[in-house]
């Protein structure tokens, strides 16, 4: 009996040591891990960090399709000070530590040392988003100081889709750590537009206890994903195959001004951002002016239609060329046509057909209805730092000057500007304000021309598809007009020999369901945008078509 008790005695005694060995640990030994730890957790772990919100393309059915939202990763940290201390008393060297993690993470040893140099430092964020093998590979090394959590961070679950319009978070930079703390930032797109909405409001830590954070808001976009992604496919090859700089393809509902696509080229991966250029990040539908070219003459006709002063049937002689202030402008193709109407004008792209019809509308009829159809105004779509385009040129008066700006050269304008002038033409006359978001209200800018107009400049673009043949689809009308515009020669002046193709055009022609606009940049050879532009256009078309299941407007 004795002993039993004795044996109770000694094994609570050996239970009462390793306590007192566990705390002794804990608080003594490994007072500054996990003091350090705590520090870290609370800048890492976003415990005070609300949930940003996240956010959404839409498809056809009205269904929800994550673009942007919070995921789990690893996330590697180092507490620079045991770093320090382990360096200091232990055997290993900075040098270990720098060649060690750059080799696992693919950073300079340099800038690695650099952060674990820092005096006094309880927290230094190494690498987000490491992968298994990364994790394995640091627990491997059993590296004093280093340490892996697990974070919310932002994931963007197609990669490159619609990346300028989404743009991406990164952490804040020391400067912006001292003003808003350890948290998620957006960077360009609509995480910075919308960046306060998306973040919501941090929590406190006080002595009388917490304040919970408030979660950011969802976004819906209008952007289908189904039409986004085969844009992309469809810009991707063209871009590949003509060995262009870059290009963007929009996609507009004429009658709400809902934007269903937004892509552009070069993108970026938002989940890798920092594996692209800075100047990946602009978004060239709304913060990039370009000269349009000859699809600039669907407005010069709108402005001499709607203005009385010329008709579909007017009639003029060509002779292949115009003088004006010493300035010889001759058409695309050095031809002269004769006799021509100005619905051929559109059929043919005759330049000296749409400078005929701006001289009989006026200078200063013409500059108004620029001015009428947005060309020197924001849109106001919701999306950050939007720029506006240029037609300043023609306050000089110069004769000239008007005649370019008629085939549209010698005037810039930005793709999201250009898309709405044409969805006004589409909609019946009436300019509606670009939508991004879903659940925005409908907003009528102003009937920038009369219904019959649109309609006579509608029947002129459709009569060009069906002369062209390149973009007919069968069983619809389609409306139609290329453009082929030279690029300014900034440094010499002039125009060099290297063009922009464009093309825009809506269906079916008679009810229109969606505008397109194709832009592509300095493809090799410089060819026509019937060559390039076109096929696509026709290619998009035929998919939204299908895609929506419209009816045939041309059975006959």
């Amino acid at each position: 009996m004795r002993w039993r008790y004795l044996s109770i005695i000694f094994i609570f005694f050996v239970f009462y040591l390793a306590l007192i060995s566990k705390l002794y640990n804990t608080q003594l030994l490994k007072r500054d891990y996990y003091s350090d730890r705590a520090v870290s957790l609370s800048r890492a772990s976003g415990i005070l960090e609300p949930q940003r919100g996240n956010i959404y393309f839409t498809d056809k059915n009205g269904n929800s399709i994550p673009a942007a939202l919070n995921k789990d990763f690893n996330v590697v940290f180092s507490v620079p000070k045991e770093v320090q201390e382990n360096v200091e008393f232990g055997d290993a060297t900075m040098e270990w530590y720098g060649e060690s993690l750059g080799n696992i993470f693919n950073k300079p040893s340099d800038e690695i040392i650099k952060q674990l140099s820092k005096k006094d430092d309880l927290y230094e964020l190494l690498f987000q988003k490491a992968i298994n093998e990364q994790v394995e590979a640091i627990r491997d090394l059993d590296l004093k100081g280093i340490y892996i959590d697990k974070q919310k961070l932002r994931f963007y679950p197609y990669g490159v889709l619609a990346s300028h319009l989404l743009g991406y978070v990164s952490v804040t930079t020391e400067k912006e750590f001292l003003k808003y703390g350890d948290i998620q930032i957006g960077r360009y797109g609509l995480e910075s537009h919308f960046n306060q909405l998306l973040t919501g409001t941090p929590g406190e830590i006080k002595k009388d206890g917490s304040i919970d954070p408030e979660n950011g808001k969802d976004l819906k976009l209008t952007i289908d994903r189904n039409i986004q992604s085969q844009s992309e496919e469809i810009l991707g090859k063209l871009i590949e195959s003509w060995k262009a700089d870059g290009g963007t393809i929009i996609v507009q509902e004429p009658k709400s001004g809902k934007i269903l696509t937004m892509a552009s080229f070069p993108n970026f991966d938002p989940n890798n951002f920092s594996q692209s250029k800075m100047e990946n990040y602009l978004n060239p539908a709304t913060q990039a002016i370009y000269e349009p070219g000859s699809v600039f003459k669907l407005i010069t006709m709108a402005a001499g239609i709607d203005s009385g002063r010329i008709t579909p049937e007017t009639t003029y002689i060509d002779s292949g060329a115009v003088t004006l202030n010493g300035k010889t402008i001759k058409n695309w193709d050095l031809k002269a046509y004769g006799k021509q109407t100005m619905t051929s004008v559109i059929e043919h792209s005759i330049n000296t057909g749409t400078v005929y019809a701006e001289r009989k509308i006026g200078h200063e009829t013409f500059y108004k209805y620029l001015i009428n159809f947005g060309f020197d105004k924001l849109t106001g779509i919701n999306l950050p730092s939007e720029v506006k385009g240029k037609i300043n040129n023609l306050k000089k008066g110069k004769d000239i000057d008007f005649a370019t700006a008629s085939f549209g050269q010698g005037v810039a304008v930005t793709p999201i500007e250009f898309i709405s002038a044409i969805s006004s033409i589409a909609n019946g006359g009436v300019l509606m304000k670009p939508l991004i978001l879903e659940g925005e209200k409908l907003e009528v800018i102003r009937r920038v021309i009369s219904e019959d107009a649109a309609k006579a400049v509608s029947e002129m673009m459709v009569s060009a598809v069906e002369k062209n043949i390149l973009a007919d689809i069968a069983n619809y009308k389609v409306a139609g007009k290329t453009g082929t515009a030279f690029i300014p020669d900034f440094d010499k002046g002039g125009y060099t020999d290297q063009v922009i193709n464009s093309y825009v055009g809506f269906a079916p022609a008679t009810d229109p369901s969606f505008v397109i606009l194709i832009k592509l940049e300095k493809p090799m050879g410089a060819p026509l945008a019937g060559q390039t532009v076109v096929p696509a256009f026709r290619e998009l078309a035929q998919y939204i078509l299908n895609y929506y299941n419209i009816s045939p407007d041309n059975l006959d």
